[in-house]
């Protein structure tokens, strides 16, 4: 099926490959993720914003709440963070990794429930945490105890028994020679590793010295852990470049790219002893075009990141985020089609759910997702968007869901949500309609002014007989042209006078009515 969406869609093979391009600035770090040249992730970090998703903390339990089945955690921050009694029991592999039993025969620990946890840790105990969401908003950071060190090749769990292999190797054989080596690491008693994405067709060599490094981390961690007094930072998760290194710089990446000496060095030490053909693709850019617009980058974010994103066959998605969800909705634009209607539904559809995807990890948005797609009568086209969708989901480092498409035309979505969202970090709401991304309109603005002319003169028909009003000059014009017979009669009915003064630097949702002898303002 997918097949036969990529021919309605139109997708070929491309030659313009795989590239990681990095700026780095005083101020900010930018990586963008070109596939045939057209940006597929974007992630920015700031020198004034600290990321702590993923860094593991020696925290305080300050208080316990029965009745939110939880445990606030003093970590160092201004907000304490949130642990849930759930995350606080040991968890099972996700249901991306597919567990592997290894040849031993080694004891489970003790099940542990939610009603042991305040047993456990008591209100004024240590305890170790990893942060798993960033504050959002008032929220503090959310933690749990279920620790995991991403490496290269494989993420430690020092706490879990668990092995596993990710489900996105999907070749059998491959799977079962990853088994094997799985089975030969030695794992110290009580931890468990799972084999990341990357790992297929890597040498044993590279998870043994992966593992290695790892464990040396952990042990570190451990000193201090038993060294040092809560609040502390045991671990801090890598920056951004390190981040790409390790997440994006893959054997199908043909070129990174990026304008900074230092951070090429030092990237090219990072993979020199893991992948020597990894670091001959790490490139200096020293061009004096900016590398994001050699490569077109700078266009494609200001694209992307518009409310109303076009698609190639002439429709446009509409996204919307709210706090409680992100609404998308689709529509068909420009593409009218041609006599089949449904081809032409079916073809907007597609491409929505293959950009709505995109869209989700370039705006790095989570929570509940909602996507209004056009009705299509057929239950195979419905399938055919559906398996689409579940499709592109896959290449999501973040946690989704996906539900099929429901009778009223949507289709709902969760994706994990571990920071904010590229627009609530980088943008701050409008000063001038405070967000809404409204202004009332000059007829609005009309009666809301005549309504205070009417209670302002009726107050002060006895002492005051001229009046002066300040006004935008939108608001101005609209009063000449279109509703100067109503001003008349307002004179006209409490014999009075009105003058009115154009002010271009007050707001169009403001006036202000004065008395025009003394300059007193009048309230209405």
């Amino acid at each position: 099926m997918i097949e036969k969406v990529k021919k309605l869609l139109g997708i070929t093979a491309k030659s313009g490959g795989t590239r990681l391009v990095l700026s780095v600035e005083k101020l900010e770090t930018r990586a963008a993720v070109l596939e045939d040249g057209q940006l597929e992730e974007y992630n920015v970090e700031r020198v004034s914003e600290r990321n702590i998703v993923g860094s593991i903390f020696k925290g305080r339990v300050k208080n316990i709440e029965q009745g939110l089945k939880a445990m606030f955690v003093d970590i160092g921050f201004e907000k304490n963070a949130f642990l849930h009694f759930w995350d606080a029991i040991p968890a099972a592999l996700d249901s991306g990794i597919e567990e592997v039993r290894r040849n031993n025969k080694k004891k489970l620990p003790k099940t542990i429930t939610a009603k042991d946890i305040p047993t456990i840790y008591p209100p004024g105990s240590d305890i170790m945490v990893q942060v798993s969401k960033g504050p959002i908003g008032t929220k503090g950071p959310r933690i749990t105890t279920n620790i995991s060190m991403p490496g290269r090749y494989l993420v430690l769990m020092p706490y879990s028994p668990q092995c596993g292999i990710s489900r996105k190797i999907d070749d059998p054989k491959e799977r079962e020679r990853l088994r094997k080596i799985l089975n030969e690491l030695e794992i110290p008693d009580g931890m468990g590793v799972i084999i990341r994405t990357v790992g297929a067709g890597q040498r044993s060599r590279f998870f043994v010295r992966d593992l290695h490094l790892l464990l040396e981390q952990w042990n570190d961690i451990e000193k201090n852990m038993d060294s040092q007094r809560a609040p502390y930072q045991l671990f801090e998760e890598p920056d951004l470049i390190e981040r790409t290194v390790r997440d994006f710089l893959t054997e199908e990446v043909d070129a990174v790219i990026c304008d900074d000496l230092q951070a090429v060095e030092r990237m090219q030490a990072l993979v020199s002893q893991v992948s020597p053909r990894s670091k001959k693709c790490i490139q200096f850019y020293q061009e004096e075009q900016h590398v994001f617009d050699k490569y077109s980058v700078n266009k494609q974010i200001e694209k992307a990141f518009h409310r109303q994103v076009w698609l190639p066959c002439g429709g446009y998605i509409v996204i919307d985020e709210t706090e409680a969800l992100i609404s998308v909705d689709v529509n068909t634009g420009r593409n009218k089609g041609g006599k089949d209607v449904e081809r032409t539904i079916l073809q907007t559809n597609l491409e929505a759910a293959d950009e709505i995807a995109r869209q989700m990890r370039l705006r790095n948005i989570g929570g509940l997702i909602v996507a209004d797609f056009i009705d299509m009568k057929s239950r195979k086209d419905q399938q055919a968007v559906y398996q689409l969708m579940r499709q592109r989901l896959k290449r999501d480092k973040a946690r989704t869901h996906v539900l099929p498409i429901s009778q009223l035309g949507l289709m709902e979505m969760t994706r994990q949500r571990a920071a904010e969202s590229m627009r609530m970090s980088q943008f701050d709401p409008c000063p001038y309609c405070e967000g809404r991304g409204l202004i009332k309109n000059t007829m609005s603005m009309s009666v809301e002014l005549q309504r205070a002319l009417h209670a302002v003169m009726r107050r002060n028909i006895d002492s005051i007989h001229e009046i002066k009003v300040i006004v935008h000059p939108d608001l101005l014009q609209r009063l000449r042209t279109e509703d100067e017979e109503l001003l008349v009669d307002i004179e006209r009915r409490y014999s009075g006078r009105l003058s009115f003064k154009p002010d271009p630097t007050l707001h169009r949702e403001k006036f202000v009515i004065t008395d025009a002898n003394t300059g007193e303002e009048l309230k209405a």
